[in-house]
Formats: C-alpha cells, sequence, structure tokens
C-alpha cells in the first residue's frame, strides 16, 4: 500500500515563506504525476500545481509567480517552495499523486495546515 506523507506547513505571516515537502513510501509503485490541491471550509479542493515524471509544470493563476513546485523522481517526493504569502494562501493542503502499482490509483495525502497572518 502507498502512503504519502506531507510536512512543512504552519503559521507565518504575510509576505513569508513556507515549504511544503510529501514523500511516498511502498514498494513496487511508479509515480506518474505528482502535485498540491488546498482546501478551505466549506469549498471544494482546488489544484495549486502540479508537475509530471518529465517536469512539465501546471500552476493556479493565483499562485503564478510565488510557489514552485519540484519533484525527486529517484527520493519519490515533491516539494510546494510557497514565497510572497498571502493571507488568502490559508488552507489545508493536501499532497496528489497519480500512482501505478498493479493498477493506477489517485492517492491523497493526509492534509497540512497553511495559515498566513496579515
Amino acid at each position: 500500500q502507498v502512503q504519502l506523507v506531507e510536512s512543512g506547513g504552519g503559521l507565518v505571516q504575510a509576505g513569508g515563506s513556507l515549504r511544503l515537502s510529501c514523500a511516498a513510501s511502498g514498494t513496487g509503485f511508479s509515480i506518474n504525476t505528482m502535485g498540491w490541491y488546498r482546501q478551505a471550509p466549506g469549498k471544494q479542493r482546488e489544484l495549486v500545481a502540479s508537475i509530471t515524471r518529465v517536469g512539465i509544470t501546471t500552476y493556479a493563476d493565483s499562485v503564478k509567480g510565488r510557489f514552485t513546485i519540484s519533484r525527486d523522481n529517484a527520493k519519490a517526493t515533491v516539494d510546494l517552495q510557497m514565497n510572497s504569502l498571502k493571507p488568502e494562501d490559508t488552507d489545508v493542503y493536501y499532497c496528489n499523486a497519480v500512482i501505478t502499482q498493479l493498477r493506477t490509483s489517485v492517492y491523497w495525502g493526509q492534509g497540512t495546515q497553511v495559515t498566513v497572518s496579515s
């Protein structure tokens, strides 16, 4: 069974930076696209950024120029560097990965809280 474990959330002042990390654990799997989503209470989960196995990235318009997604295929990790944070970036952030292990499925991390104070 593959698991995604996130780290790096927390409280930061507006204009500050945080780095989220996510590591996939398990055996006998390959990872396709990895990404980060966020969700506020009562709202739908939305894509923040994603990255394919060959490094093609996609960003939400609201984070372009401020956030950078990266991955290490050898370590099965994906990071999200968040700079110039704004109060509206406050959400629970979820790691996401499309993983093939006998079959292809979408996996989610447990979520990590990011709070940006004004």
